[in-house]
């Protein structure tokens, strides 16, 4: 058996014993069945586009391509519905495009020109007072957002907009191109199903959650002629479905295949386009849990995981063992940091100092009569996510923790009710490019991610600075001493960081990988 044989066995053993995926499989047949038909081009001489993704759906927050609602902005970035004021280079610097420039004029007030010649799709203009309507809805009714931005006053102008904070904010302009910043016209409203009227190269005319995307093209795009007339965006949440759906050409393109199927697309006519990305494996600590609030249990949890061989022999190379939050190549990142390394052995013995033994000889460790037992939530549509789980569960019965896993899309629930202790999933941990977005929405007292309760006065304290920092040296610096914080605490543990790869079939040009992870289907993507 060759080794891509293996991975797909192992793959889809441990999805197959670990995820709640019957709903889901059963659908298959026909989304490949419609794949089929759709990515054939009509008679009529129109290039239809067929694409596979396993993330548009509500497990991952991302329900429609509103971007005032969760992170369903991502979706309207990522398919060409919706634009932001400024972009990322393939170097994460920040770029013009729906603004030409901005201008600092106090540490509290931004100064930002607009472009003169973009239109939404609605036929409206875009202008300062389009922006601001934008604005002023998504900071009252995000509260991502809105904790971001703290925006104080917004004043229009012509194409002049300008952005008074109630506190200096250094990173406003990075906010403002994370994908809740695409702009959309207010006047013509949300539909009932969460569609929404952009200035991107491709108009959303159907939107299913769960199921996927119909896309048009917007003829009077400001920056040249979309080359597809039409787009279906296919949610597919099942890895082994994928590739088939791939191998057979019933799809395009694809983004979220599993790592073990990419060298089935190695050679002609497939292309590979793959990118580092900061985005991260992690597990959150429930500190509501007893056994977690003692910090030496904690540690020993993440001297039990061996994430070198998670992701050499498991993620076969596409991704790299993490430290911290953010990948070796930024500013502040793994290099500058340190984190418990694989030790089983010193983590049996700081087990043992916290008062675990196995007393009755099954294998775990146990006091007052009860095992320590771990409930590790994740969930299936990042594909990788469930051997993660896999791995953890055999390294952490070495040193005798028990694991149960719950591997669901329906893993919010869980969260919800309690019944968890250690959630794991992927973010994206500098998708602007700056530091201080993580700690944000992760590990502050007021995050809207700090599902595990955790607490820290240094890492508040540091959070204080780093609002207050416009220098980016001080930023990287205080990012670092605020990992470092985090990691000595173990309140998380950080597995790997991942590459990013879309495969794409014969004849597809101009989609690409990027590092920040948002941009996919553009004015450039083409079929022939």
């Amino acid at each position: 058996m060759n080794k891509t044989s293996l991975f797909h066995k192992k793959a889809g053993a441990a999805v197959l014993a670990f995820c709640l995926t019957a709903a889901l499989l059963s659908g298959c047949g026909d989304a490949k069945a419609e794949a089929k038909e759709d990515s054939t081009v009509k008679e009529n001489g129109e290039k239809v586009f067929t694409y596979g993704d396993t993330t548009f759906n509500a497990e991952n927050d991302e329900s429609d391509v509103n971007p005032h609602n969760g992170y369903s902005g991502w979706a309207c970035i990522r398919y060409g519905i919706g634009e932001t004021l400024f972009k990322y280079s393939d170097k994460m610097e920040l770029e013009p495009w729906l603004a030409t420039e901005y201008e600092l004029v106090d540490e509290n007030t931004w100064k930002i020109t607009l472009r003169e010649d973009v239109s939404f799709t609605s036929g409206r203009r875009l202008d300062a007072q389009a922006v601001k309507e934008c604005l002023d809805d998504l900071v009252s009714v995000h509260e991502r957002a809105k904790g971001d931005l703290k925006i104080k006053e917004i004043s229009a102008d012509g194409q002049i907009l300008n952005i008074v904070t109630k506190e200096p904010v250094p990173a406003l302009i990075n906010y403002l191109s994370d994908p809740y910043g695409c702009m959309v016209d207010m006047e013509a409203g949300v539909t009932e199903d969460g569609n929404v009227t952009g200035t991107g190269p491709y108009i959303a005319t159907e939107v299913e959650t769960d199921v996927g995307l119909t896309l048009v093209k917007n003829k009077n795009y400001w920056d040249g002629e979309p080359k597809l007339d039409t787009i279906h965006v296919k949610t597919i949440s099942d890895g082994d479905t994928m590739t088939m759906a791939m191998q057979s050409g019933e799809l395009d393109a694809t983004y979220g295949l599993p790592y073990a199927s990419l060298p089935l697309f190695s050679q002609e006519p497939y292309t590979i386009s793959s990118v580092e990305t900061s985005r991260s494996f992690f597990g959150q600590m429930n500190y509501d849990t007893p056994a977690l609030q003692d910090e030496k249990v904690r540690k020993a949890i993440a001297m039990s995981i061996d994430k070198e061989n998670f992701t050499k022999t498991l993620l076969d190379g596409n991704g790299t063992a993490a430290a911290g939050p953010f990948p070796a190549n930024f500013a502040f990142g793994d290099d500058t940091v340190t984190a418990p390394g694989y030790q089983p052995e010193e983590a049996k013995k700081l087990l043992a100092e916290a008062g675990w033994s196995d007393s009755d000889k099954d294998g775990y460790v146990d006091k007052d009569g009860e095992n320590l037992t771990i409930r590790w939530v994740t969930y299936p549509s990042r594909q990788e996510l469930p051997l993660l789980a896999e791995t953890v569960q055999a390294t952490l019965k070495e040193v005798g923790i028990k694991v149960e896993v719950n591997c669901s899309a329906d893993f919010q629930s869980f969260l919800d009710s309690g019944d968890w202790d250690i959630y794991a999933g992927a973010f994206v941990c500098a998708p602007t490019g700056d530091p201080e977005y993580f700690f944000t929405t992760h590990c502050l007292d007021e995050s809207s991610k700090n599902r595990g309760g955790y607490h820290s006065d240094k890492l508040q304290e540091l959070e204080g600075q780093m609002k207050a920092a416009f220098d980016t040296d001080e930023r990287a610096k205080l990012a670092t001493q605020m990992t470092q914080t985090i990691l000595d605490d173990n309140g998380f543990v950080f597995a790997s960081h991942l590459k990013m790869s879309i495969v794409s079939g014969e004849g597809v040009t101009g989609l690409e990988a990027h590092p920040c992870d948002y941009y996919e289907i553009t004015v450039d993507l083409d079929k022939n």
